[in-house]
């Protein structure tokens, strides 16, 4: 039997005294009192904001993985770049050393080398004068300085084949 509280008796017993047995009835609103109603809005929002927390942290956590891969992505990208920049560097130089060894008997791969490494230096030393903001850059700038540039450059890759 399914009783409906109706202030301080049921209504199944007032209805009992008719003559009637309610065996099963149908409910269609129920008013509970106004605090469980906060109560329950109060659960009900404590719940969703659980939700969104989670779902706001999953996404931020999906925004660092995708800019962490871009970076990742940048960065081979970039290391690619300048793999290639230098393969493009050392082909051109050694098409440098035969074209000249070609053209000027009696010149060595050394000779050609200590060449180019000395018109870079000129190259920079007009870059750096031709920048209307750069920085003054005092390097010994005579020709024994740029033979003594070059054997340091020649010696500093010497000690590091060596050491590897």
């Amino acid at each position: 039997m399914f009783l409906i509280r109706c202030n301080a008796f049921t209504f199944a017993q007032s209805m009992s005294a008719y003559g009637y047995k309610i065996v099963q009835t149908l409910i269609v609103d129920i008013e509970p009192d106004e605090h469980v109603k906060r109560a329950m809005n109060e659960i009900n929002a404590a719940a969703r904001m659980r939700v969104a927390a989670n779902e706001k942290a999953e996404a931020e956590k999906i925004l660092h993985i995708k800019r962490a891969e871009g970076e990742a992505e940048s960065k081979y990208l970039s290391g690619l770049g300048v793999a290639r920049q230098r393969q493009a560097i050392v082909d051109g130089l050694r098409d440098t050393v035969l074209g000249f060894s070609v053209n000027v008997p009696g010149t060595t791969a050394k000779d050609v080398m200590d060449m180019v490494l000395v018109t870079q230096y000129f190259d920079t030393m007009k870059e750096i004068g031709a920048a209307s903001k750069s920085s003054a850059v005092f390097i010994p700038h005579g020709p024994g300085a740029v033979r003594d540039v070059a054997t340091q450059i020649h010696d500093g890759l010497l000690q590091a084949s060596s050491q590897h």
